[in-house]
Protein backbone atom coordinates (compact mmCIF):
# COMPACT_ATOMS: atom_id res chain seq x y z
CA UNK A 1 0.00 0.00 0.00
CA UNK A 2 1.62 3.82 -1.21
CA UNK A 3 2.08 6.35 1.25
CA UNK A 4 -0.25 8.10 -1.35
CA UNK A 5 -3.12 5.70 -0.99
CA UNK A 6 -3.01 5.88 2.70
CA UNK A 7 -3.32 9.09 2.81
CA UNK A 8 -6.47 9.53 0.50
CA UNK A 9 -8.07 7.02 2.15
CA UNK A 10 -7.25 8.14 6.04
CA UNK A 11 -8.78 11.87 4.51
CA UNK A 12 -11.67 10.00 3.16
CA UNK A 13 -12.84 8.71 6.79
CA UNK A 14 -13.24 12.63 7.40
CA UNK A 15 -16.20 12.53 5.14
CA UNK A 16 -19.81 12.45 7.13
CA UNK A 17 -21.27 9.61 4.89
CA UNK A 18 -18.12 7.43 5.70
CA UNK A 19 -17.77 7.87 9.37
CA UNK A 20 -21.55 7.46 10.03
CA UNK A 21 -20.99 4.14 8.09
CA UNK A 22 -18.36 3.41 10.43
CA UNK A 23 -20.79 4.23 13.33
CA UNK A 24 -23.27 2.18 12.45
CA UNK A 25 -21.12 -0.63 11.87
CA UNK A 26 -19.62 -0.48 15.42
CA UNK A 27 -23.26 -0.01 16.15
CA UNK A 28 -23.98 -3.00 14.96
CA UNK A 29 -21.68 -5.13 16.47
CA UNK A 30 -22.65 -3.97 19.77
CA UNK A 31 -25.83 -4.98 19.16
CA UNK A 32 -25.18 -8.32 18.09
CA UNK A 33 -22.86 -8.89 20.94
CA UNK A 34 -25.84 -7.79 23.28
CA UNK A 35 -28.12 -10.17 21.78
CA UNK A 36 -26.01 -13.39 21.66
CA UNK A 37 -25.96 -12.40 25.31
CA UNK A 38 -29.41 -12.13 25.74
CA UNK A 39 -29.62 -15.40 23.72
CA UNK A 40 -27.38 -17.38 26.01
CA UNK A 41 -28.57 -16.04 29.13
CA UNK A 42 -32.29 -17.91 28.17
CA UNK A 43 -30.89 -20.86 27.97
CA UNK A 44 -27.60 -21.44 29.58
CA UNK A 45 -28.10 -19.94 33.06
CA UNK A 46 -28.43 -23.09 34.78
CA UNK A 47 -25.88 -24.77 32.88
CA UNK A 48 -23.18 -22.34 33.97
CA UNK A 49 -24.46 -22.49 37.27
CA UNK A 50 -23.69 -26.27 37.47
CA UNK A 51 -20.48 -25.43 36.17
CA UNK A 52 -19.51 -22.99 38.78
CA UNK A 53 -20.88 -25.54 41.23
CA UNK A 54 -18.63 -27.89 40.00
CA UNK A 55 -15.43 -25.84 40.10
CA UNK A 56 -16.19 -24.28 43.76
CA UNK A 57 -17.05 -28.31 44.87
CA UNK A 58 -13.11 -28.89 43.26
CA UNK A 59 -11.39 -25.61 44.67
CA UNK A 60 -13.36 -26.85 48.07
CA UNK A 61 -11.60 -30.66 47.89
CA UNK A 62 -7.98 -28.86 46.95
CA UNK A 63 -7.95 -29.55 43.53
CA UNK A 64 -6.97 -27.29 40.88
CA UNK A 65 -8.21 -26.58 37.11
CA UNK A 66 -6.53 -26.76 33.77
CA UNK A 67 -7.40 -24.32 31.20
CA UNK A 68 -6.67 -24.62 27.42
CA UNK A 69 -7.68 -23.58 24.31
CA UNK A 70 -6.43 -21.75 20.90
CA UNK A 71 -5.97 -18.82 19.49
CA UNK A 72 -8.78 -16.21 21.31
CA UNK A 73 -9.81 -19.21 23.20
CA UNK A 74 -5.94 -19.70 24.66
CA UNK A 75 -6.63 -15.70 25.97
CA UNK A 76 -9.51 -16.90 27.57
CA UNK A 77 -7.70 -19.87 29.20
CA UNK A 78 -5.21 -17.06 30.48
CA UNK A 79 -7.91 -14.78 31.38
CA UNK A 80 -9.61 -17.14 33.56
CA UNK A 81 -6.13 -19.03 35.25
CA UNK A 82 -5.03 -15.26 35.80
CA UNK A 83 -8.34 -14.19 37.58
CA UNK A 84 -7.44 -17.38 39.71
CA UNK A 85 -4.37 -16.70 40.93
CA UNK A 86 -3.96 -13.49 41.41
CA UNK A 87 -7.73 -12.48 42.28
CA UNK A 88 -11.49 -11.00 40.48
CA UNK A 89 -12.39 -8.06 41.98
CA UNK A 90 -11.28 -8.62 45.65
CA UNK A 91 -8.28 -9.08 47.31
CA UNK A 92 -8.62 -13.14 48.19
CA UNK A 93 -6.27 -15.80 48.87
CA UNK A 94 -4.66 -17.67 45.19
CA UNK A 95 -6.62 -20.19 43.90
CA UNK A 96 -4.84 -23.18 41.98
CA UNK A 97 -5.29 -23.03 38.14
CA UNK A 98 -3.10 -23.39 35.05
CA UNK A 99 -2.64 -22.46 31.78
CA UNK A 100 -2.34 -24.70 29.73
CA UNK A 101 -1.67 -22.37 26.89
CA UNK A 102 1.09 -20.31 29.24
CA UNK A 103 4.26 -22.00 28.59
CA UNK A 104 5.80 -21.36 24.79
CA UNK A 105 9.13 -23.76 25.39
CA UNK A 106 6.44 -26.59 26.15
CA UNK A 107 3.86 -25.81 23.35
CA UNK A 108 6.24 -25.49 20.66
CA UNK A 109 8.63 -28.49 22.25
CA UNK A 110 6.05 -30.79 22.16
CA UNK A 111 4.38 -29.82 18.82
CA UNK A 112 8.07 -29.87 16.96
CA UNK A 113 9.08 -33.65 18.69
CA UNK A 114 5.40 -34.84 18.75
CA UNK A 115 2.29 -32.96 17.08
CA UNK A 116 0.46 -29.98 17.57
CA UNK A 117 -2.93 -32.22 19.07
CA UNK A 118 -0.66 -33.06 21.84
CA UNK A 119 0.53 -30.06 23.30
CA UNK A 120 -2.15 -29.81 25.91
CA UNK A 121 -2.94 -33.58 26.33
CA UNK A 122 1.31 -34.42 27.34
CA UNK A 123 0.79 -31.73 29.98
CA UNK A 124 -2.48 -32.72 31.51
CA UNK A 125 -1.00 -36.29 31.59
CA UNK A 126 2.09 -34.83 33.55
CA UNK A 127 -0.01 -32.37 35.78
CA UNK A 128 -3.68 -33.67 35.88
CA UNK A 129 -4.52 -35.52 38.67
CA UNK A 130 -7.86 -37.62 40.13
CA UNK A 131 -10.19 -34.42 40.92
CA UNK A 132 -9.21 -32.21 39.03
CA UNK A 133 -11.47 -29.42 36.38
CA UNK A 134 -9.93 -29.64 33.00
CA UNK A 135 -11.56 -25.75 31.11
CA UNK A 136 -11.56 -26.73 27.44
CA UNK A 137 -12.23 -23.96 25.68
CA UNK A 138 -13.20 -24.31 21.30
CA UNK A 139 -15.83 -22.28 19.48
CA UNK A 140 -15.84 -24.53 16.53
CA UNK A 141 -15.83 -27.55 19.07
CA UNK A 142 -13.71 -29.90 16.40
CA UNK A 143 -9.85 -28.70 17.17
CA UNK A 144 -7.68 -31.59 17.43
CA UNK A 145 -5.76 -30.58 20.40
CA UNK A 146 -8.62 -29.68 22.38
CA UNK A 147 -9.76 -33.33 21.77
CA UNK A 148 -7.02 -35.11 22.73
CA UNK A 149 -6.74 -32.93 25.75
CA UNK A 150 -10.49 -34.20 26.79
CA UNK A 151 -9.54 -37.78 26.30
CA UNK A 152 -6.17 -37.36 28.00
CA UNK A 153 -8.43 -35.69 31.16
CA UNK A 154 -10.42 -39.18 31.34
CA UNK A 155 -7.96 -40.83 31.31
CA UNK A 156 -6.41 -38.67 34.60
CA UNK A 157 -10.65 -39.27 35.59
CA UNK A 158 -10.41 -35.70 36.16
CA UNK A 159 -13.66 -33.78 35.00
CA UNK A 160 -14.03 -32.10 32.09
CA UNK A 161 -16.36 -28.47 31.74
CA UNK A 162 -16.19 -27.86 27.81
CA UNK A 163 -17.12 -24.17 26.63
CA UNK A 164 -18.26 -24.70 22.57
CA UNK A 165 -20.08 -22.76 20.19
CA UNK A 166 -22.30 -23.23 17.13
CA UNK A 167 -22.95 -26.77 17.21
CA UNK A 168 -20.26 -27.75 19.65
CA UNK A 169 -18.72 -29.53 17.12
CA UNK A 170 -17.08 -33.07 18.34
CA UNK A 171 -16.90 -32.55 21.68
CA UNK A 172 -20.29 -33.50 22.91
CA UNK A 173 -19.58 -36.85 21.48
CA UNK A 174 -16.49 -37.55 23.93
CA UNK A 175 -17.65 -35.94 27.05
CA UNK A 176 -18.75 -38.24 29.86
CA UNK A 177 -21.89 -38.05 32.64
CA UNK A 178 -20.14 -35.87 34.81
CA UNK A 179 -18.75 -33.16 32.34
CA UNK A 180 -20.37 -29.80 31.50
CA UNK A 181 -20.84 -28.55 27.65
CA UNK A 182 -21.58 -24.48 27.79
CA UNK A 183 -22.45 -23.73 23.75
CA UNK A 184 -23.31 -20.51 22.80
CA UNK A 185 -25.25 -21.24 19.71
CA UNK A 186 -23.87 -19.07 17.82
CA UNK A 187 -22.63 -19.11 14.72
CA UNK A 188 -20.01 -15.74 14.66
CA UNK A 189 -16.68 -16.44 15.96
CA UNK A 190 -16.53 -13.35 17.78
CA UNK A 191 -19.47 -13.18 19.24
CA UNK A 192 -19.18 -16.78 21.11
CA UNK A 193 -15.94 -15.59 22.05
CA UNK A 194 -17.14 -11.96 24.02
CA UNK A 195 -19.92 -14.81 25.11
CA UNK A 196 -17.19 -17.23 26.49
CA UNK A 197 -15.39 -14.38 28.57
CA UNK A 198 -18.54 -13.16 30.09
CA UNK A 199 -19.21 -16.59 31.37
CA UNK A 200 -15.13 -16.88 32.53
CA UNK A 201 -16.72 -13.89 34.28
CA UNK A 202 -19.20 -15.45 35.66
CA UNK A 203 -17.61 -18.43 36.86
CA UNK A 204 -14.79 -16.42 38.86
CA UNK A 205 -17.89 -14.47 40.69
CA UNK A 206 -19.64 -16.77 42.10
CA UNK A 207 -16.09 -18.62 43.07
CA UNK A 208 -15.58 -15.18 45.43
CA UNK A 209 -19.07 -15.61 46.20
CA UNK A 210 -19.26 -19.09 47.49
CA UNK A 211 -15.68 -19.48 49.03
CA UNK A 212 -14.97 -16.01 50.58
CA UNK A 213 -18.45 -14.12 50.71
CA UNK A 214 -17.66 -11.17 48.02
CA UNK A 215 -20.15 -9.43 45.93
CA UNK A 216 -23.54 -9.46 48.10
CA UNK A 217 -26.37 -8.38 45.07
CA UNK A 218 -27.98 -5.07 47.04
CA UNK A 219 -31.69 -6.02 47.04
Amino acid sequence: MSLDFQTTRLSGLKTPFLMNNIIERIKHNFSESIQTKINAADTMLPIVGAACEKIVQCLLEGHKILSCGNGGSACDALHFSSEMLNRFKHERPSLPAIALTADIATLTSIANDSSYSEVFAKQIRALGQEGDILLAISTSGHSSNILTAIKAAHDRNMNVIAMTGYDGGKIPGILKENDIEIRVAAHDTARIQETHLLIIHCMCDIVDYQLFGHGEIAT
